[in-house]
C-alpha cells in the first residue's frame, strides 16, 4: 500500500465518523444557506496564467513547510500579491489542515477557495459548499468510474467546480470520458514522489478541447512559469516553493512576474 492508498483508506474511515457527527441532511441544509463562493474557473481564466496559491502546514513528503503557520495571514499575503485563487488543505492527519484553517481563510479574503481534500464521499462535497468553497478536488486515481461520475454530477448540483486531478495517461483518458472541464495535471510521480513538468506537457496532448488545464506540483522558478504559459496551460497550483519563503508576497511576484505574469 503506497502513501496515497493509506491516506484514502484512512479518509474513508474518517468520513464515516463525521457523517455520524453531522448527518448529511443537516450538512445539506447548512450548505443551502451558505453564501456561494466566487467563480473559480473565471478567476483563473482572467489572468494570462492563473495562480492557485496553496495553504498547508505540512505534507508527508516534505514535512513542516512553514512555522509559525498562520492561514489567514498567508491568505492575505497571497491575495495582496495577486493570486487568482487559493487552495486550502482540509486533511488534518497528514497535512495539518482542517475546517478551522479553511474558515479563517474564508473570513480573511474574498478569493475563490479550493477545498483541497481527498474527496471520496458526497458528504465532503456538501461540506465544501457549507464552508464557502468555490471548488473541490477530485483525484482520478482514487475513484472508480461510477464514484467519479457521481461526484462530478453532485459538484455541479451543489454549485462548486470540480478540479479533477490526473497523474498519467489512463487518468487523463478517464477524465476526458467523464466530461470534466477543469483538469489538474499533477507532475508528481505517485511511486517515486519525484516531480517533472514533463508530465504536464505529455498529458496536455490528451486533454479534451476547451477544458481549463492546471499544472500542479514541482513548479519552482520563473522559467517553469514561462514554459507552462507558452504551452497554453491556463493555471498553476503552487504551495511548497512559496510557503518556504519568508516574504510570501515577494515570493509570488518573483515566481509569477509582475505585472500580469508577463514574463
Amino acid at each position: 500500500m503506497n502513501i496515497l492508498d493509506k491516506i484514502v483508506a484512512d479518509k474513508r474511515m474518517e468520513i464515516t465518523g463525521r457523517r455520524r457527527q453531522v448527518p448529511l441532511e443537516q450538512l445539506c441544509e447548512q450548505a443551502r444557506t451558505a453564501a456561494a463562493g466566487p467563480d473559480f474557473v473565471a478567476a483563473l481564466r482572467a489572468a494570462p496564467l492563473g495562480l492557485i496559491a496553496e495553504i498547508k502546514y505540512r505534507s508527508p513528503s516534505a514535512g513542516v513547510l512553514r512555522e509559525p503557520f498562520e492561514p489567514a495571514a498567508i491568505a492575505r499575503a497571497y491575495a495582496a500579491a495577486g493570486a487568482q485563487a487559493l487552495s486550502v488543505l482540509i486533511d488534518e492527519t497528514y497535512f495539518g489542515g482542517g475546517e478551522a484553517p479553511f474558515r479563517a481563510v474564508r473570513t480573511a479574503v474574498t478569493l475563490p477557495l479550493l477545498y483541497k481534500e481527498f474527496v471520496v464521499d458526497e458528504w465532503q462535497i456538501w461540506h465544501a459548499r457549507s464552508l464557502g468553497a468555490s471548488a473541490v478536488l477530485l483525484i482520478a486515481a482514487v475513484l472508480e468510474d461510477a464514484e467519479l461520475q457521481g461526484l462530478l454530477s453532485l459538484s455541479r448540483a451543489a454549485g462548486v467546480a470540480a478540479l479533477l486531478e490526473v497523474h498519467d495517461e489512463t487518468d487523463m483518458r478517464r477524465a476526458a470520458a467523464s466530461g470534466a472541464r477543469l483538469i489538474g495535471i499533477n507532475n508528481r510521480d505517485l511511486k517515486t514522489f519525484a516531480t517533472s513538468l514533463a508530465a504536464t506537457f505529455r498529458l496536455q496532448a490528451l486533454a479534451p478541447a476547451g477544458c481549463t488545464l492546471v499544472s500542479e506540483s514541482g513548479i519552482r522558478t520563473p522559467d517553469d512559469i514561462r514554459r507552462l504559459r507558452a504551452a497554453g496551460i491556463h493555471a498553476v497550483l503552487v504551495g511548497e516553493s512559496l510557503l518556504r519563503q519568508p516574504d510570501l508576497q515577494q515570493a509570488v511576484r518573483n515566481l509569477m512576474g509582475a505585472p500580469g505574469n508577463g514574463l
